[in-house]
């Protein structure tokens, strides 16, 4: 008997204003504004170097922008003006304040086609500082 895959599901594209903290399994299309390379160092694993390169990119689409950590491979498709698609994203929070990242479960695409929108520079999440608050029910 052959086993019939079920068939995949369209993505359901989310928008920037969406995100909130602790959130995860995102898919966006978003505009690359700045990239700026935060760490990049290599180590010795075996007989060659591995590179380990994390960049803070500011991406974003027409209802705002959000600061974006690319690792390794994914600071190459990061360059200024691009569109990327970004699949299985993942909110993580650093100081207080939402960071978007693409683990190993997820993927980041450079676009087919440019972005026909203009990026919301006035709306940016990252700035928006949360704090966590336990609430104690009687």
């Amino acid at each position: 008997m052959a086993e019939s895959k079920p068939a995949l599901r369209p993505p359901v594209f989310t928008k920037v204003d969406q995100l909130r903290p602790g959130t995860s399994g995102h898919t966006l299309t978003v505009n690359v504004v700045s990239t700026k390379m935060v760490l990049q160092k290599g180590r010795a694993v075996g007989p060659h170097v591995r590179q380990m390169r994390i960049a803070e990119c500011l991406v974003g689409d027409e209802t705002g922008m959000i600061i974006f950590t690319a690792r390794n491979e994914q600071v190459d498709l990061m360059k200024e003006g691009t569109t990327v698609i970004l699949r299985n994203a993942k909110i993580d929070m650093f100081k207080g304040s939402m960071r978007l990242a693409v683990d190993k479960w997820g993927r980041v695409d450079s676009s087919p086609e440019p972005a026909s929108f203009t990026v919301k520079e006035d709306n940016n999440l990252s700035l928006i500082e949360y704090e966590l608050v336990n609430v104690v029910e009687d």
